[in-house]
């Protein structure tokens, strides 16, 4: 492994501030389970705590590099967790619900909700969103789906990689289906999302790449395009088929 530069100290130092509080807030135990939320299934639906991560921190090497992977797991989105937590508790938040049902209606909530509350539910996403025995494209329905929608799944995968270069700063790009159930795609910055009534990218998000610095920066630097060129090989279809298909 390379020794660390400043940049890279820096990286890795910015995360640390909520470590402490992850350490003893057992955000890695499970929650009560969330219930069924509107235009998604209860499958799907996220709950306040940080689920273990469904691979080894090296699994997705293709990809993205095991300390990088551990701390954007164990730093960046613990932090998430911890503070959306301290958010709930404040204001009144039944933790026992999904949090789509906050997000939904985030407006209504602090920033600190809105930050943290996006954060937490992006990454919990973004993890499952990956596999180390990705395909190289959909099957079946969101197969179809996306040719009909873009013309064809290489012309999907330029527009997708477009909004998540073009995205200035940091943010995510995304891949979700509109009011109409139609499929879109679009970015959103900071921790936003599709589902908040904030953004102005709306709908039910079925994958998304996150292009903040400490996703990508040990490894590719600067090079977000090299970063989501590699991404590709890792997606796990199989789970963005079954968002697709849940609202069906």
């Amino acid at each position: 492994m390379k020794p660390l530069t400043p940049r890279r100290d820096f990286i890795i130092a910015s995360a640390k501030a909520g470590v402490g509080l992850y350490l003893g807030s057992g955000l890695l135990s499970s929650c009560a389970p969330a219930k069924m939320t509107a235009g998604a299934s209860k499958a799907y639906a996220t709950g306040f705590a940080q689920t273990p991560l469904p691979y080894a921190y090296n699994a997705l090497t293709e990809a993205v590099d095991a300390q990088t992977m551990e701390i954007h797991y164990t730093r960046h989105a613990a932090s998430y967790a911890t503070n959306l937590n301290d958010a709930a508790k404040a204001e009144g938040v039944d933790t026992t619900k999904p949090l789509e049902d906050v997000l939904r209606k985030v407006s209504k909530y602090s920033t600190k909700m809105r930050n943290n509350g996006g954060g937490h539910y992006n990454h919990e996403m973004f993890w499952k969103c990956m596999t180390p025995n990705s395909t190289t494209k959909p099957s079946a329905a969101l197969a179809s789906a996306i040719d009909s929608s873009f013309g064809s799944f290489d012309a999907f995968k330029t527009q997708f990689t477009d909004a998540g270069k073009n995205r200035f700063g940091s943010g995510w790009a995304w891949l979700f289906t509109d009011g109409d159930k139609r499929l879109r795609i679009g970015s959103t910055p900071n921790q936003d999302n599709p589902l908040m009534d904030v953004s102005e990218t709306k709908g039910f998000p079925l994958l998304g790449l996150d292009v903040w610095e400490h996703a990508y920066y040990l490894r590719y630097q600067n090079k977000r395009p090299d970063y989501i060129a590699n991404w590709w090989k890792v997606v796990n279809w199989d789970y963005v088929a079954g968002r697709y298909q849940s609202i069906l």
